[in-house]
């Protein structure tokens, strides 16, 4: 990235907590983002979080998410702002969150392993690998298939169990508003949309709850 004087942002969005060879995910860029949406590891209700390491360009960030009022008595801007400020509500809550996020990796991580356990040795049924040098959030269980059975057999076993499950991300290159675009890559995330699923994993989930996704 240096050679080619790139700017690296690290779409960190549910990795809260994740490791990659040691090192936190988000803070291998310039710039790392997380999502506290209402779904993942922590959250604050919505919003996110922005971190660097140069304080200049944060710095630079806050001045342009709190409108780019410039320093003046009235309302004045030189620069095209936004407002993307985080309230103070909010952020305590956010606060209060990352301190059971080791609590809530825990959880995730039982809840994968549980279900790695019962379905695992099933025929045609993958999970995630888990290597030596990767320290997953576990946010999100998912499978995929490789069998007779379809994501969509699972989906709507489960859902006559009123369980809801979801198909993995679309990817982007696929979606109707880029798939004009040209992109690069070799047809692994297109296979894993198309073979995945998300099995429930929220931190509430008990083991009664567990044993009726996988039975």
């Amino acid at each position: 990235m240096q050679k080619n004087n790139a700017v690296l942002i690290e779409d960190a969005a549910e990795s809260l907590g994740t490791k990659y060879k040691g090192k936190y995910t988000g803070t291998f860029g310039d710039y790392g983002i997380f999502s506290f949406n209402g779904n993942k590891i922590i959250t604050t209700s919505g919003g996110g979080m922005l971190v660097s390491d140069n304080e200049e360009r944060i710095s630079k960030v806050r001045f342009w998410s709190t409108q780019s009022r410039d320093k003046a008595r009235h309302y004045q801007h030189s620069e095209l702002g936004y407002n993307y400020r985080m309230s103070n509500v909010v952020a305590g809550i956010g606060r209060g969150q990352l301190r059971v996020l080791d609590q809530r990796m825990a959880k995730k991580k039982y809840i994968f392993e549980f279900y790695k356990r019962e379905l695992g040795k099933l025929d045609g049924v993958h999970f995630m690998p888990i290597n030596e040098w990767n320290e997953p959030n576990y946010w999100l269980s998912c499978i995929t298939l490789n069998g007779q059975i379809k994501p969509i057999d699972i989906m709507e076993a489960l859902e006559k169990e009123n369980i809801e499950s979801r198909p993995v991300w679309k990817p982007m290159h696929m979606q109707p508003v880029f798939c004009r675009h040209d992109f690069i890559g070799e047809g692994v995330s297109e296979k894993i949309f198309e073979n995945g699923v998300c099995l429930p994993s929220d931190t509430k989930m008990t083991d009664d709850d567990l044993e009726k996704v996988c039975c």
